[in-house]
């Protein structure tokens, strides 16, 4: 049995109705598993972006990719090379706004880069980019202090240098 790795999958789609519903569906229909998914619309508004993280073997990997180029509005494919590619996430995080604890919170949002985003009485509201091992230490470091809410994009990912997706 193939040990299973972490996978980017970048898909440049038509942009119009019912397409990520269709690619999302491949993955149910299969059996695949989406770690994260995102979308949006590229510098050219007739196609959108699909990135797709997911843990799985090399082989269904390659299941994945010809199943995807099969699908009538995918114009390209491609693996994210691990080496050749910048990859990042969003966090929103709101936890509780303590005075006593307020100096803790603060040194952790420096030490990440972070920013509070919003500031109430009652609940900071903190953004961090980053790769992902660095949100989810961020995210552990601040549950002591009580989270409150979060929400989470998916893995956004380019390839370095000139190679682009629509060249593929």
């Amino acid at each position: 049995m193939e040990k299973t790795e972490r996978f980017v999958i970048s898909v440049l789609v038509a942009n119009h109705s019912g397409v990520l519903s269709r690619v999302s569906g491949m993955f149910t229909r299969r059996g695949f598993n989406i770690d994260t998914l995102t979308v949006g619309e590229t510098e050219s508004p007739e196609f959108s972006r699909i990135t797709i993280s997911t843990h799985c073997d090399k082989s269904v990997c390659n299941q994945i990719v010809k199943q995807l180029e099969k699908m009538y509005d995918v114009k390209t494919v491609k693996v994210m090379k691990r080496d050749e590619t910048v990859a990042r996430e969003l966090l929103l995080i709101k936890i509780y706004n303590v005075a006593e604890k307020r100096q803790d919170i603060m040194s952790v949002v420096d030490v990440f880069r972070a920013k509070i985003t919003d500031y109430s009485p009652e609940a900071l509201v903190i953004e961090i980019r980053g790769v992902s091992t660095k949100i989810d230490a961020f995210i552990e470091l601040l549950k002591p202090y009580g989270i409150l809410e979060m929400c989470r994009t998916g893995l956004v990912a380019l390839e370095r240098g000139n190679s682009c997706l629509k060249d593929a």
